[in-house]
């Protein structure tokens, strides 16, 4: 499955990340690496909870 994930970058340093498709996914880090492996992480938990 493929989400459009929508990744900004924080005000106070980092980048935080939101799944549109997924109300209520969000997740946040301090890179860009970080940010991808955690918002994969936040995706698979909210498909998870909805199954």
């Amino acid at each position: 499955m493929k989400l459009n994930v929508v990744i900004h970058r924080a005000e106070e340093g980092g980048y935080w990340a939101e799944i549109p498709a997924l109300p209520g996914c969000f997740s946040q880090a301090e890179t860009m690496d970080e940010m991808l492996f955690n918002i994969k992480e936040a995706a698979e938990a909210c498909l998870e909870v909805d199954a």
